[in-house]
C-alpha cells in the first residue's frame, strides 16, 4: 500500500473591495495574475481565485520565480474547484513531491478565502 503524505498547506484571505481597487489602479495585473478563462469571472470569484493562487504559492514554499498564470483555477459542472498547474508551478510541485492538489475557495461578506493542500 502506498503512503500519501501532506507536503504543503497554504491559506489566504482577500478583501474583495480592496482587491478590486488594486485591479482598477493597476489594470496590467489582470493579465499577470489571471488566464483569459479566469478573467470571465466576476470580481468576488476573481478574488477567491487570487486567494487560491496565493495559498498554492504558500503550499509550494513561496519560491521566487513562480508565474501566476501557471496556476489556473477551474470549476467542474457542480462548481467544485480544482487547480491546473503547469510551467513554473508544476516544476516546483514536482520538486517537492506534490502529486495531488486539493483546493477549497469561498467568498462572502466582502471576503474571499482559499485553502490548498498538496499531497505526495
Amino acid at each position: 500500500m502506498q503512503t500519501v503524505a501532506v507536503v504543503g498547506v497554504g491559506i489566504d484571505v482577500v478583501d474583495v473591495a480592496r482587491f478590486g481597487q488594486t485591479l482598477d489602479r493597476t489594470p496590467a495585473m489582470r493579465v499577470r495574475i489571471f488566464t483569459a478563462r479566469e478573467l470571465a469571472w466576476p470580481l468576488a470569484s476573481l478574488a477567491a481565485r487570487f486567494a487560491a493562487k496565493e495559498a498554492l504559492a504558500k503550499a509550494l514554499g513561496a519560491p521566487a520565480g513562480l508565474h501566476w498564470v501557471d496556476a489556473e483555477v477551474h470549476t467542474d459542472d457542480t462548481g467544485r474547484p480544482h487547480l491546473e498547474m503547469r510551467g513554473t508551478v508544476a516544476e516546483r510541485a514536482t520538486e517537492i513531491g506534490a502529486a495531488s492538489v486539493h483546493v477549497s475557495m469561498s467568498h462572502d461578506a466582502g471576503i474571499a478565502s482559499a485553502v490548498v493542500i498538496l499531497e505526495s
